[in-house]
C-alpha cells in the first residue's frame, strides 16, 4: 500500500522539477530593452586588454542587427602581441530568447542567446574560415551588456 502512495507522488515531483527545469532553459521572448545594446567578452591574463565586441539592435518583425568585431591575440616569437581579426555585420532572426545569424554567402551559423538580462551566449557552427573570420577567430562565449544604448553601425556596403 505504501509503494502505490509513492509512485504518484514521485510522478507528480518529477513533473514539477522538469517543468521547472524546462522553463528556466528558455524564454518565450526578450524585451528589445533587453536586446539592444553593445556586448562584451574580455579576454584575461596578458590578453586583458582585448575583447570581443558584439552589437545588437532589434529591428522588429523577429530580426535583429547583429555586428560582430572579434579579435584572436597571440604573441609573436620577438614578443610582440599581434592580433587577427573577424568582423561581420548581418540581419538575424530571433524566436523567443535565441537569436540565430546564417549569413546566406558563408558556412556558418551563430547562435546568441539571451541568458538572462545583460547575459548573452554565443555558439558557433563554423570553422573560422567558414565564418569569414581570420586565423583563430571565434565567436564563442559569454557575454556582458557593456552599453544598453542604441548602437551605431557602420553602412553596410
Amino acid at each position: 500500500m505504501r509503494e502505490s502512495i509513492y509512485h504518484p507522488l514521485f510522478a507528480i515531483v518529477f513533473l514539477m522539477l522538469v517543468s521547472t527545469f524546462s522553463a528556466a532553459q528558455s524564454r518565450k521572448s526578450v524585451s528589445a530593452a533587453e536586446v539592444n545594446g553593445s556586448f562584451k567578452m574580455s579576454f584575461t591574463g596578458k590578453y586583458r586588454d582585448f575583447s570581443n565586441d558584439i552589437k545588437i539592435l532589434a529591428l522588429g518583425g523577429g530580426k535583429l542587427r547583429v555586428a560582430f568585431d572579434l579579435v584572436y591575440p597571440y604573441t609573436m616569437s620577438n614578443g610582440e602581441i599581434m592580433v587577427n581579426l573577424g568582423q561581420l555585420d548581418e540581419t538575424a532572426t530571433i524566436v523567443g530568447d535565441t537569436a540565430i545569424v546564417a549569413p546566406s554567402d558563408l558556412k556558418c551559423q551563430i547562435t546568441i542567446k539571451f541568458v538572462k538580462a545583460g547575459t548573452i551566449k554565443v555558439t558557433q557552427q563554423g570553422s573560422d574560415a567558414e565564418c569569414g573570420f581570420g586565423h583563430n577567430v571565434f565567436s564563442q562565449g559569454t557575454y556582458r551588456k557593456v552599453s544598453s544604448k542604441k548602437p551605431t553601425f557602420d553602412p553596410i556596403n
